[in-house]
Parts: structure tokens; C-alpha cells; sequence
């Protein structure tokens, strides 16, 4: 599925963005998920909640810059200073500026919160996880896309882990499925 907006932005660079959660410590997957965004020419990634231990963050210390938000499973301590070693940690809710665009990043653990950033118009996307369903939806006007990757295949799904790589040059944006 490739999908795109249409907005006016204050700068236009070349530029990917890899977006993944909930990768729930699967080593293997957090893995395949690091090389296809290095393979990619990833500049940066976000990864939306959900890494649960600190030794799944520090797969991500790649070669692109890293943000994570915190899970609603990501309760281990260490886990925000591991990040912070090598990458960006936002806490529960973060926001970034990249290409022009207007991103919020956030698990997705409370719906009314989600769509409230959704639906705020202050921002061109909103990535979140918590689902594990894969989700593209626009705001009522139109003016916001909120994305959600997936995540890792729990036993009552059928759907395995997806990434998603925005080319903020041009505002489109592929979901890619990972296998086990």
C-alpha cells in the first residue's frame, strides 16, 4: 500500500523515516527490522512502544538516529537509559519536526488520547502502536494521517510485523511486512 499526503511544508529534504512497534523482545524480528531500514538508507527511526528490555533497544543502536516512546510493556527501568545511550527517548508522548512534516508519537495505549492527536490538526502524522494491527487513517479533516505499523503476530492474529518507511520528500509512505 503506498499512500500520500499533500501539504505545503516550511522545507523540503531527502530524507527516509522508518517507523516500527511493538516488537515484544523478539530479538529476530528487531533484528530484520534494523537491517531492512539500513538496507533502506533510513536516516532515522521511531519506534513506537513496546521493546519490553533493554537488550531489544540496543538492537536499534544502528546507523540511523533513533527515538522510542514508552510502552505500555516497557516497564523495565533501564530501558530509558539504554536508549538514551545512543538514541532520542520522548517518555510517554513526543513530537518531532522532520522535513517540513509535524509528527506526535505516541504508543497508542489510550484510543481517546490517540485520536485526540489525531484529530488536533497540529500535526502531519501521528505514528503509534499498542494494536498490533496495521492502520492507516485520516483525521475528520484530513489534514492528519495516523500510522501504525503492527506488531509482532500475537496468537489470535494472522498478521505478522510490519515497518513502515516514510520518503519525506515527497510524503509517501510503504508499509513492509517482516517474516519470521
Amino acid at each position: 500500500m503506498r499512500v500520500k499526503i499533500v501539504k505545503p511544508r516550511t522545507e523540503k529534504v531527502s530524507m527516509k523515516l522508518g517507523i516500527v512497534s511493538d516488537t515484544h523482545d523478539n530479538f529476530d524480528l528487531a533484528e530484520k527490522a534494523v537491517s531492512f531500514f539500513e538496507d533502506q538508507g533510513c536516516e532515522k527511526v521511531v519506534h513506537c512502544g513496546d521493546m519490553i528490555c533493554p537488550a531489544t533497544a540496543e538492537i536499534f543502536d544502528a546507523d540511523f538516529e533513533f527515538y522510542a516512546v514508552r510502552g505500555n510493556n516497557d516497564g523495565e527501568w533501564k530501558l530509558k537509559d539504554t536508549v538514551k545511550k545512543f538514541g532520542n527517548w520522548m517518555g510517554n508522548v513526543g513530537e518531532l519536526s522532520l522535513g517540513g512534516y509535524r509528527f506526535a508519537v505516541y504508543h497508542g495505549t489510550d484510543e481517546e488520547l490517540a485520536s485526540g492527536l489525531t484529530e488536533s490538526g497540529k500535526y502531519d502524522y501521528v505514528l503509534r502502536g499498542h494494536t498490533h494491527r496495521k492502520k492507516v487513517a485520516e483525521s475528520e479533516n484530513g489534514e492528519t494521517v495516523e500510522i501504525n505499523p503492527g506488531g509482532v503476530k500475537l496468537p489470535f492474529q494472522e498478521e505478522e510485523l510490519h515497518v513502515v518507511i516514510i520518503d519525506l520528500e515527497d510524503g509517501e509512505f510503504d508499509f513492509h511486512r517482516l517474516e519470521e
